[in-house]
């Protein structure tokens, strides 16, 4: 062919086949979005640009799996001794919200499922409270539970307040329902009709201890509460754990009223995750309080 360079043509810096050609061996390099946003794929006379999604956010490290162990074994040591041992509760207790689940708000981020029934529960009592019971009941459509007995309109509620679901967190939003319904007689809620501001805090104070009482079993007790042979010492136990709970809430729920009374559907979500939050970072300073006595 007149030359006398084998492949003198490419000079050992250009590949024969170029880069940007698609091979059965490399993969064709991703096409990139035009300046304005355009995907690559998209014709401009298609109309507007339609931009591309945000990358997703990287995966979070997984939690230490040895986190709950302190707490766990403070709480043994409280069912072990009959409940006389109220210094572990309380190590237990602030061991749980400090150290276990990284302070106070992050141990409220924990209670999704519950936050979110809470918000339900209370934006439908500030709406009995202001519009009255049957009102409130109407904008759900379930007028037909007007002048039931109290018990009969919250378990109607259930599914409104906390679908059922498959997860744990909703598991325990559920219980919590049910728990606070079993409640509401002995704490004075006893009819719906004339609802006053006092009993919606009644009310939204139960569902909120019970439903940090649950979490704190399900994630430190492991079953520890039903160990003693004697039930009613296993109910004792339950009891000064609960108690210890609602205490917490309840100083929770004084340091909100001003809020609660002026609440709007708007601010109903962000009033219960304040309250969660401020119940934990109380409880924490309950626990380091009760470890600390001689």
């Amino acid at each position: 062919m007149g030359t006398s360079n084998g492949n003198g043509g490419q000079g050992g810096r250009t590949p024969l086949v170029p880069s940007w050609l698609p091979s059965d061996d490399l993969p064709a390099p991703a096409p990139q979005p035009a300046p304005d946003g355009t995907p690559p794929d998209q014709d401009p006379a298609d109309g507007p640009p339609v931009p591309l999604p945000p990358p997703l956010p990287p995966i979070p490290p997984a939690a230490d799996a040895d986190r709950f162990t302190a707490a766990r074994s403070n709480f043994s040591r409280f069912v072990s001794s009959g409940g006389s041992d109220r210094a572990s509760l309380g190590r237990a207790l602030s061991q749980y919200v400090s150290t276990s689940s990284g302070g106070s708000r992050a141990a409220a981020q924990r209670m999704g499922s519950s936050r979110a029934a809470g918000a339900q529960l209370l934006g439908f009592l500030s709406s009995a409270v202001a519009n009255g019971t049957a009102q409130a009941l109407r904008a759900l459509n379930l007028q037909n539970l007007a002048g039931r007995p109290i018990e009969e309109v919250f378990v109607g509620l259930i599914d409104y307040v906390c679908p059922e679901g498959g997860s744990l967190d909703e598991g325990i939003a559920r219980e919590a329902f049910i728990e606070t319904i079993a409640d509401l007689a002995q704490n004075g809620v006893e009819n719906l009709d004339n609802l006053t501001v006092d009993q919606m805090q009644t009310i939204f104070e139960l569902y909120a201890a019970h439903a940090i009482e649950t979490r704190l079993c399900n994630d430190i007790g492991m079953k520890a509460i039903t160990l003693p042979a004697d039930a009613a010492q296993a109910a004792a136990l339950q009891k000064q754990l609960f108690d210890f709970v609602r205490r917490s809430v309840a100083d929770a729920m004084t340091q909100a009223r001003t809020a609660m009374v002026a609440l709007t559907p708007e601010k109903v979500s962000g009033f219960v995750t304040q309250v969660y939050e401020q119940a934990f970072t109380v409880l924490q300073t309950m626990g380091e309080m009760e470890a600390e006595k001689p």
